[in-house]
């Protein structure tokens, strides 16, 4: 018999769901004032908690689990919405460290359908999709347990994300490059001023460094809006320490004070994505907030967000990384070189979505590994085995097929031996699998 839980799962699925559509997530397919008139009927739920709003084309999910898990340290009780998920719906939910339990998403749901129903019926500016259901059961969920902050990251874009009903208290643009182009634009100029549409008048921004011509174009809407902007490499600056097997230590100097930190994820970009936390974190305790240098640095070290250079086992030593566009490419091609340093061989497992720019993500990261496995996700937008294999042999010799991303780690492991360097990657979908067959937790 199906459980309670997997009707709801299915409730939930059976709308459009663009996470899982190859196509069709042009630009026309999005209005705010669909998902606004959800909330309406639901009592405006997000207008209850105060709120960060993250946008961004690589390390803003991490940059939002870092703010929230400070928040946390400081003693806020706060919520993290997130997307997509590796393994479990609920991860995208969350209050703390614990995901939404099912009992209370299954509840909510039960209270949802309803007003679902009556939006859809009406239909007035189209009808909701999957993304904008689990949007209102976050603010629904933080709401109904009274959340002192909520961490809102962005789905996709900004401007016309269901995520940008609210009204942040600060704004945070993390690291912009070309990816999602049928829907964004297919220059950084175009991406940029849609991840900024999340700007909102007055509201301070701190934002990544940029490629200048997305810095460019963030600069002019804060200038017209009358924000203030803080740039990381600007008024936030990070150096290196120490890098550790299982964390690194860098110093983040902020326009309010220094801090030494020791960051449980690993990679190079981490320390960027941390730079971007902190200059948020300034924001907020500017604004009279009760956070600590010694918050934000119990906060990050205590920092979980699994499937971005994550090691999930040492012998052979394997990691896996959500990856999937080639800038995304280059900083794991970076945080290889460090950390696969005189491991033989290196064994690249590979599975990439079909409306990626996989080519120029194979481009970057086949070359270092003396194997490539191509391989695929259980996903309706995964690329077949057999037409990635065909790209990876412009860019190494050794390319090897498998159906199913745990067939892969299994060829891999054999050919790798103790000795050797794994790295599981090209998409989260596949990383979600990798833990599942490492039978490690996705949160």
């Amino acid at each position: 018999m199906i459980s309670r839980y997997q009707e709801t799962l299915n409730y939930l699925y059976s709308f459009a769901n663009y996470e899982t559509q190859p196509g069709a997530r042009a630009a026309e397919y999005f209005d705010l004032r669909r998902v606004g008139a959800l909330l309406a009927r639901l009592g405006n739920p997000h207008q209850a908690s105060r709120t960060i709003h993250i946008a961004g084309t690589k390390g803003k999910g991490s940059t939002a689990a870092m703010v929230a898990s400070v928040l946390t340290a400081a003693g806020f009780k706060t919520g993290l919405y997130t997307s997509p998920h590796l393994i479990d719906m609920r991860e995208r939910i969350r209050i703390g460290d614990c995901l939404i339990p099912q009992a209370e998403l299954i509840r909510l749901t039960d209270t949802l359908q309803a007003e679902v129903t009556a939006v859809n019926t009406e239909a007035s500016y189209g009808m909701l999709t999957t993304f904008e259901l689990l949007t209102a059961l976050g603010f629904m969920y933080f709401a109904e347990n009274r959340a002192d902050w909520q961490v809102i990251e962005v789905g996709l874009g900004g401007r016309l994300d269901a995520t940008n009903i609210v009204n942040p208290e600060v704004c945070a643009i993390s690291v912009i490059g070309l990816d999602h182009s049928d829907v964004l634009g297919d220059t950084l100029a175009k991406i940029a001023a849609e991840k900024a549409g999340i700007i909102k008048e007055r509201i301070p921004v701190v934002s990544a460094a940029q490629p200048l011509e997305a810095r460019e174009v963030i600069a002019s809407i804060c200038l017209a809006k009358g924000c203030r902007l803080f740039e990381v490499g600007d008024s936030i600056t990070y150096q290196e320490i120490e890098t550790l097997p299982n964390c690194q230590r860098s110093v983040v100097k902020g326009r309010l004070g220094s801090y030494e930190l020791e960051l449980p994820l690993l990679g190079a970009f981490q320390q960027a994505n941390a730079a971007l936390a902190v200059g948020v974190l300034e924001v907020l305790m500017e604004r009279g907030n009760q956070i600590s240098p010694e918050d934000i640095k119990t906060g990050l070290r205590r920092v979980s967000w699994p499937g971005r250079f994550q090691i999930i086992r040492h012998h052979p030593l394997i990691v896996v990384d959500g990856a999937h566009n080639p800038a995304a490419a280059e900083e794991l091609k970076k945080a290889v070189e460090v950390y696969a340093t005189g491991k033989k061989p290196k064994v690249l497992v590979l599975g990439v979505s079909a409306d990626k720019d996989y080519q120029g993500l194979t481009e970057v990261l086949a070359p270092l590994f003396e194997v490539v496995i191509a391989t695929q996700a259980c996903h309706p937008r995964a690329l077949g085995e057999e037409a990635l294999a065909d790209v990876c042999r412009n860019y190494t010799g050794d390319v090897r097929t498998a159906p199913s991303v745990s067939h892969a780690l299994r060829m891999a492991v054999e050919e790798a031996g103790a000795g050797g360097f794994i790295c599981a990657s090209g998409s989260l979908f596949v990383v979600g699998e990798a833990l599942q067959w490492a039978g490690r937790p996705s949160h």
